[in-house]
């Protein structure tokens, strides 16, 4: 109970400011102003808070509707696909124009299209813009496609799993394999994104060659910390809502529920498919940041982290899950870098790059055995303690 009362409004709120304080505070030592801030740690930053976003969507699936999906960082990178289409068509449709530019007689749109399908797809032995790059061409309405198709994805698939009334660990192993199936499908240079290759170059973003990466940077930093801040408020407004007490009903007790009159089927589809959404746009906000998305982005192993991130935050705990995945993100930027020190003992040698996994493995039994309400949980109860020996 005492976890649940931190989720009040007041809280909301003063995170939400704490958000826009702690953006103010980037922004002014960034290469912009007194240059105390990298624009590598910047993007490293900006990238966090959108696996903030991911863990949040997680969270309202799983900690409150009792569904663990180990498939929704597959929309995750869905999303960073269908905007890294448009990155990638249009900063190639640059490069394309300016080989023109010496030419006596201007190309025609035939001309323009062949170029662009051999820059593009040459490294996979191609040539010809497959059908799927249709709209490549147009930001809105690969926007639109950010929202629709994650969504008609999750939609069917959901559909499918929850009247079939498949629960538990089985709907996790399906959640899996549809991960799995898509990894794959990307793996083959026929499927028109490039096969293994992916899609590269990203941070370049098309109209704005002159602005240079540090400026870039901070602009994605405030949309991706705009995307968490309305992220939080979809979710606070979800589980005050009737829609909420409804979904944590089936977590914690689905047969009951069904019994009151209430159809389950929809309830978990609901939510499965705006989660499904809000993991899509984190992931478009991503890989921008990133430069690149490829298959294994998909791989099931990334779904698994994702879990494992709100599970140290504090599953069940809108601000649990973010703070687990800001810690874990910001704790593997540290220790994958290779810049700590290693440690030469008699016997061997810890490579701190080769040992982040086990010790993130080993924290994940610890919190589980130990602190099941994660780091939120640890901290209300520092919180509690105290107004106790007041």
């Amino acid at each position: 109970m005492e976890v649940a009362r931190f989720h009040t409004k007041k809280s909301i709120i003063a995170m939400c400011i704490f958000f826009l304080i702690f953006m103010l505070m980037v922004t002014a030592m960034s290469q912009l102003g007194m240059g105390f801030i990298s624009t590598s740690f910047i993007k490293t930053i900006g990238k966090t808070l959108t696996l903030c976003l991911a863990a949040l969507a997680l969270d309202l699936v799983w900690g409150y509707c009792g569904i663990l999906s180990l498939g929704h960082f597959a929309f995750f990178a869905i999303g960073g696909y269908l905007i890294g289409m448009w990155l990638m068509y249009e900063r190639t449709k640059d490069i394309v124009l300016q080989a023109f530019l010496n030419e006596e007689l201007p190309p025609t749109a035939t001309e323009i299209k062949e170029m662009i399908g051999s820059q593009i797809f040459g490294v996979v032995g191609g040539s010809e813009i497959p059908t799927i790059w249709f709209f490549a061409d147009f930001l809105s309405i690969q926007i639109f496609l950010i929202f629709l198709i994650p969504g008609l994805l999750a939609l069917i698939f959901g559909w499918l799993a929850f009247r079939s009334r498949v629960t538990g660990v089985y709907l996790s192993i399906l959640t899996q394999a549809m991960t799995l199936a898509l990894s794959l499908y990307l793996f083959q240079n026929d499927s028109g994104l490039r096969g293994n290759n992916g899609l590269s170059g990203l941070q370049n973003i098309p109209g704005l060659e002159t602005v240079s990466q540090a400026v870039i940077s901070i602009i994605f930093l405030w949309l991706s910390a705009i995307a968490l801040i309305c992220g939080f408020l979809l979710a606070f407004w979800i589980t005050r809502s009737k829609f909420g007490v409804v979904i944590m009903a089936i977590r914690d007790d689905e047969s009951r529920t069904r019994f009151l009159g209430y159809n389950v089927e929809r309830y978990k589809l609901v939510i499965f498919v705006i989660t499904a959404i809000v993991c899509a746009v984190a992931g478009s906000l991503y890989y921008p940041q990133a430069g690149i998305v490829n298959p294994t982005e998909l791989a099931p192993i990334a779904s698994i982290y994702l879990a494992v991130w709100v599970a140290i935050g504090g599953r069940g705990n809108i601000v649990g899950a973010v703070l687990g995945a800001a810690f874990v993100s910001l704790i593997s930027s540290v220790f994958t870098s290779g810049q700590l020190p290693n440690i030469d003992l008699i016997l061997f040698k810890i490579k701190w790059v080769d040992w982040w996994l086990p010790i993130l493995g080993v924290s994940f039994v610890f919190i589980t055995l130990y602190a099941p309400r994660g780091i939120i949980g640890i901290l209300v109860g520092r919180v509690r303690i105290g107004k106790s020996h007041e």
